[in-house]
């Protein structure tokens, strides 16, 4: 909460009103007679939709009081909003009032901490006085001054990671991305670049293409070469960005850049590994768990990663957001009573427009026993630009409504996918990050903790881990079993709690999702039983063998 207040004065008088706040909505320039409010961390932009707001690409910039520094690894000591004052103005043939100075919000933000709440504005009564000076903050330069983020998956010049940085609101990308758009997409200015529709129109599938932006391996050129009917390649310009272009082993490289090992097929390997098409009772539907299923609104992504579960159907043209097919799935749940739970995925449902994704939730929403909504996405990690205020602004009227985000690497924690998760947020949907084990992309403890930590501070809770679909061609992305054991072994016990995740297998042929965990029960001794602690130690818990 704010407290007005000046530095000259010590005698305050207090009085509170509530109102309700929504800082997914705060405008640029409070008004006098509007409440005060607290400035969201990691929001660079206002989120507002009133004409000229900062959210707005037509807009005015807002005004700045000095460069805004998010440094999510370090708690912020400053300020964050910098004291106004207001004085009535006197009306026409009237002496003028006595002057009532109320100082602005001194809002002091933690990482995470940007939300929607309830606060309390304190309205502090003041002496007349002749001048009102506000509060004594560190010095700021006279203008804005350039402050660039250290590269994606660098250190800044402290040596702490993740340092997300801006000038204004409206400067949120890293620099690595702006010198990518400079260099390749010299046309497309700030605007276009973040239209998400720009962005899936100038996606990246051919080879010429990829060859002008990357140093392809022979590996890669073959696969691309002789792809043939196997998973499109797509990739968004934003997301290319973040390749590297001479690293052929780069991580997030590996994921969407298309290899020839995607050609050999091994032992246990299924285009359709999880029997979905054998619990489909309509298109589009699988119906594997007794409350609760899962809809396939669409096949198309606006970035392919090579590891995905649907590869058979995905980036095919074969499923389609038309309402006769998505009608036969709203009609069978309204005939299936037990179902209480619906996870909208494809796809992805936010390549959507938001009047069809408007549609379709309604549709949900209208069937009296669907409780429980939740949406499976990439898009914070592969295209953030879609996530808009006019996108958040429709799915809230959903709630209870939970989004599912798609998350393998750390590199992937940008502030454009950090500003993302935080619209997400901010407008009351729960994020719960899920992740797929990638040899040679996140299979080792150190990579994995990096991740969640980043995702932590990011509003997004580390949900499931998953091991890889032994998908066709997906061997040289499995891990071993016992390689995600080590890693859950390694979190746990070894950083926050919310940050280990349920680390699963999606059991082949339609067995559903089985969580392992490490083996912290050592046995039993009489009537103790011995357990065994992440530092290795064995401890008794008296548990009577007649309890």
């Amino acid at each position: 909460m704010g407290a007005s207040r000046d530095p000259g004065q010590r005698g305050l008088t207090v009085s509170r009103t509530d109102v309700d706040v929504d800082s997914s909505e705060e405008p640029p320039g409070r008004q006098p007679d509007q409440p005060l409010v607290t400035l969201p961390i990691l929001e660079s932009g206002c989120g507002s939709q009133a004409t000229g707001a900062c959210g707005s690409p037509a807009g005015p910039p807002p005004d700045d009081h000095g460069p805004v520094i998010v440094d999510l690894d370090v708690p912020l000591a400053d300020p964050v909003a910098t004291p106004r004052s207001r004085t009535p103005r006197a009306r026409k043939g009237r002496a003028a009032a006595p002057a009532k100075q109320t100082a602005g919000v001194v809002g002091y933000s933690q990482p995470g901490t940007a939300r929607r709440t309830r606060q309390t504005a304190t309205q502090v009564e003041l002496p007349v006085a002749p001048r009102f000076e506000p509060p004594a903050l560190e010095a700021r330069p006279a203008a804005p001054q350039q402050v660039e983020a250290a590269p994606v998956g660098e250190a800044d010049a402290t040596g702490l990671p993740f340092v997300i940085r801006t000038t204004s609101r409206r400067s949120s990308t890293s620099p690595r991305t702006r010198a990518f758009r400079k260099k390749f997409f010299p046309d497309a200015s700030e605007k276009d670049w973040n239209d998400w529709r720009w962005q899936s129109r100038h996606r990246i599938r051919t080879l010429e293409q990829m060859e002008r932006m990357l140093s392809l391996h022979d590996d890669e050129r073959a696969a691309l070469v002789e792809g043939g009917s196997m998973l499109p390649v797509g990739i968004t310009p934003y997301y290319m960005s973040l390749l590297d272009p001479d690293d052929a082993a780069q991580p997030l490289r590996r994921t969407v850049v298309p290899s020839r090992n995607e050609f050999l097929r091994t032992r246990g390997e299924a285009d359709d590994p999880l029997g979905e098409d054998g619990h489909s009772p309509v298109p589009g539907l699988v119906h594997r768990y007794p409350d609760r299923v899962l809809l396939l609104a669409l096949d198309f992504c606006s970035t392919y990663c090579r590891y995905c579960t649907r590869s058979r159907v995905v980036g095919h043209g074969e499923l389609f957001a038309n309402e006769k097919r998505l009608e036969l799935a709203f009609d069978y749940l309204r005939k299936t009573p037990q179902v209480r739970d619906v996870l909208i995925s494809g796809g992805d449902p936010l390549s959507l427009s938001e009047d069809k994704l408007d549609w379709i939730l309604g549709r949900l929403r209208a069937i009296p026993h669907i409780e429980f909504i939740r949406i499976g996405t990439k898009m914070p990690a592969v295209l953030p630009q879609r996530i808009t205020p006019q996108l958040t602004r429709m799915l809230r009227k959903y709630h209870p409504l939970w989004m599912s985000v798609h998350f393998l690497h750390p590199d992937e924690c940008t502030p454009e996918a950090a500003r993302a998760c935080g619209r997400l947020a901010d407008a009351g949907i729960p994020l719960g990050a899920q992740t797929v084990l990638l040899k040679g992309v996140n299979d080792s403890v150190d990579t994995m903790k990096q991740l969640i930590h980043k995702l932590l501070l990011m509003r997004v809770r580390p949900y499931y881990l998953y091991q890889c679909d032994p998908i066709s061609g997906s061997a040289h992305f499995r891990t071993s079993v016992a390689k995600g054991l080590e890693i859950i072994e390694g979190l746990r016990g070894h950083t926050t709690g919310y940050g280990v995740p349920n680390y699963v297998i999606d059991a082949p042929g339609g067995g559903g999702k089985i969580p392992l965990q490490p083996n912290y029960l050592v046995g039993r001794d009489g009537d103790d039983v011995l357990l065994r602690n992440f530092e290795g130690k064995t401890y008794r818990y008296p548990d009577p063998v007649d309890a």
